[in-house]
């Protein structure tokens, strides 16, 4: 193990997130690292190896179903069935920039198409998925794509979700003034109301919190992880789909706390090698690779835009949720995920409301909304495609 290769890792990793935090997530930390890490690739600055230089190769290939499952623990049923119009326009969506993805398969290649599916309804899991699915076919230009769809895809998503999102606000506070409408309780006000209702009742990891300690945490983690594995080798199922499955019955169950690895202290560690292991996929890329994927990766954001505006917009999808600026804020959420949905709401309130009452009842409307939306297809429903879209590579 090389512990330069290591800090220069982190370094890169820092920098992303201190331009990210400075810039109010206007740059991508995600964009930044990437890019840095393929400036040092065609530089040689880095060498194509740094990653395992580094000592997280070995991490990244046991840390993808601890996240995994770490993120089945975090799904609300009661809050998906509450805003299930959300849901169903979310999986739509995803249909509709699956559909519009193979629209350019004559362009970019069938390999692509698949990597670049699961990538666009969802996040690093997905990519991670997918890129390491890729580079074991030996599909490295597929993998370097998936990258970088991964890397760009909240500058895509961010100001379709904002101008719709901002349009839908304007209109509710429009008629809010006009005495048209009344503010409703919170989402946040409701949950309060529940909680204080059932404070007496108390799930497993609650009555036991105390032994819940960092290692109690990684080993019914290391445990459902080596479950979702066996269960793989016994059935055509992906190990993705199993975690996922598993955490979200201990989670909703209460045998586990939900973000169980924020519990063990060990989540920000383990995403971190999930991202690292991304990085191998743009050590093989040269200048006239770049290009060639450039523009495939423009092509994809195309169609995917377009599809979206002609399925969603113009067609009556929209009615499914009632509105059409808050379809399209939904529909581009598959983009963004938590935290970048929750972060646009409590900007696009910011922005339109002129006291703490217009604020909170824009919230009420917009923040489960989006951040549902983001929650369905990116933490939950993308893994699950790439579960089944990897076996077709």
């Amino acid at each position: 193990m090389s512990f330069f290769g290591l800090f220069l890792c982190l370094a890169v990793f820092a920098i992303g997130d201190i331009l990210g935090v400075g810039t109010r997530a206007k740059l991508s930390s995600v964009f930044v690292a990437l890019m840095l890490f393929l400036i040092g690739f065609l530089t040689g600055i880095f060498p194509k190896n740094i990653i395992e230089q580094a000592g997280l190769s070995q991490i990244a290939k046991w840390a993808s179903p601890f996240i995994i499952f770490h993120m089945g623990t975090m799904i609300n049923f009661k809050e998906l069935i509450k805003e299930w119009r959300t849901v169903v326009l979310s999986i739509i969506a995803m249909g509709v920039a699956a559909i519009s993805i193979f629209a350019v398969l004559p362009i970019i290649g069938k390999e692509s198409v698949i990597v670049s599916i699961p990538i666009i309804n969802g996040g690093i899991v997905a990519t991670q998925i997918m890129t390491e699915g890729a580079m074991a076919k030996g599909l490295s230009q597929a993998a370097a794509l998936g990258a970088i769809i991964y890397a760009v895809q909240k500058f895509v998503g961010t100001p379709p979700a904002s101008i719709f999102g901002l349009k839908e606000a304007n209109i509710l506070i429009e008629k809010y003034r006009g005495g048209l409408i009344e503010k409703g309780a919170s989402s946040v006000d409701e949950g309060r109301e529940n909680r204080q209702k059932n404070k007496d009742v108390k799930f497993f990891y609650q009555k036991y919190d105390k032994y819940f300690t960092p290692f109690t945490c990684l080993g019914v983690t290391a445990f459902f992880a080596w479950l979702s594995r066996f269960l793989e080798s016994l059935t055509p199922v992906n190990y993705s789909i199993w975690a996922l499955l598993l955490g979200a019955i201990m989670g909703y169950i209460g045998l586990v706390p939900p973000k169980i690895l924020e519990k063990g202290n060990s989540a920000g560690l383990l995403q971190m090698a999930i991202f690292a292991s991304i990085i191998p996929s743009l050590a093989d890329i040269n200048i006239l690779d770049l290009a060639k994927l450039s523009l495939q990766t423009a092509f994809i954001f195309a169609v995917v835009l377009i599809g979206i505006f002609i399925f969603i917009y113009l067609l009556p999808l929209w009615k499914i949720v009632g509105s059409k600026n808050l379809a399209v804020g939904i529909s581009m959420a598959q983009l963004l995920g938590f935290p970048a949905t929750y972060l646009i709401a409590n900007e696009i309130a910011t922005a339109v409301a002129k006291n703490e009452e217009e604020r909170e009842l824009i919230l009420s409307k917009i923040m489960p909304a989006y951040v549902v939306a983001g929650f369905a297809s990116v933490t939950t429903l993308s893994i699950v495609v790439a579960g089944i879209f990897v076996k077709f590579l």
